[in-house]
């Protein structure tokens, strides 16, 4: 913000037509905290992503990795960290020690949780007083489903399928310097399966105020086949202002996310979200798109 007095800097030009293309990795966590938005059958988190680890200065540091954590890790403030309780290292090998890993849901209310937010305000505002069991992926009782509506997903849903996924992304900018396009494409991914994509700003996060995370795109919905194959596009209006512009609020990152009741929830990326009936699948490990500007369609 500038200074009383002071005259602004010029806002940075878009960038018309210019694309970037980026490998998703590979991920079971949204935030930091829930650890991971999976759990095993003994309600440890599976840690596909940043591990809040000590280092020998005693400091805390997240470094990616893979790892089973303890449901009774310290839960600091939110935006604070505090080491993960590591009960043990994870083979991401897809056919390695830990492929028969059957993958469950987070109870409700959330485990190890410090993010304040309202993830459906006008659909489920009471979302924090819900309580449900952790569910196996292929068991979660999806509403008003009986078994002769044929649900598709009934197998148990492993460590080793998970981490086999893969997805590429290339985002652009448009010829008029107004909008971004997002187009994704997808393999092995759970099949048969619904999924949706979530976009990351940059004050979602924020200690001050974290503004609500939303779809990346209305419907935000992809099928994937029997093969895990699927593909998605969106363009959204304005997703990279100049960051230096008041009230700019970037898309920084892009989620992929298994939606275990195997539905969409309009302009909400869940009710519950964070491993409560969203699984972060994958996404770009860190911020990303800085070279990326686009400006607000003129006025008329």
């Amino acid at each position: 913000m500038s200074e009383p007095g002071t005259v602004a800097g010029p806002v940075a030009p878009a960038t018309p037509n210019r694309t970037e293309t980026h490998e998703l990795s590979l991920t079971t966590q949204g935030p930091l905290y829930p650890p991971s938005e999976v759990m095993d059958g003994d309600g440890d988190f599976v840690v596909v992503g940043m591990i809040n680890r000590t280092t020998p200065e005693g400091a805390t540091v997240p470094e990616w990795g893979a790892a089973v954590v303890s449901p009774d890790s310290p839960v600091p403030e939110f935006g604070t960290l505090a080491p993960y309780t590591v009960v043990r290292e994870l083979d991401t090998d897809p056919d390695g020690a830990d492929r028969d890993l059957v993958l469950y849901t987070l109870p409700l209310p959330l485990p190890c949780n410090n993010y304040p937010m309202l993830f459906a305000p006008e659909q489920l505002p009471d979302a924090d007083q819900v309580k449900r069991p952790s569910h196996a992926f292929h068991e979660v009782p999806i509403p008003d489903l009986r078994a002769e509506d044929g649900p598709k997903v009934v197998e148990p849903v492993t460590f080793g399928d998970w981490m086999r996924a893969s997805g590429t992304l290339q985002v652009g900018v448009t010829a008029d310097g107004h909008s971004g396009t997002f187009d994704f494409e997808f393999s092995r991914l759970v099949p048969h399966s619904v999924y949706t994509v979530m976009s990351l700003r940059a004050h979602d996060l924020d200690p001050a105020g974290p503004t609500r995370p939303g779809p990346l795109g209305v419907p935000n919905v992809f099928v994937t086949d029997a093969d895990g194959s699927g593909r998605y596009h969106a363009t959204m209006p304005n997703p990279f202002p100049d960051p230096d512009l008041p009230g700019a609020n970037r898309i920084i990152n892009v989620v992929v996310l298994w939606m275990s009741y195997q539905r969409s929830y309009g302009g909400a990326i869940g009710e519950f979200g964070l491993g409560g009936d969203i699984h972060a699948h994958l996404k770009l490990r860190g911020p990303s798109f800085q070279e990326l500007r686009t400006s607000g369609a003129a006025r008329p």
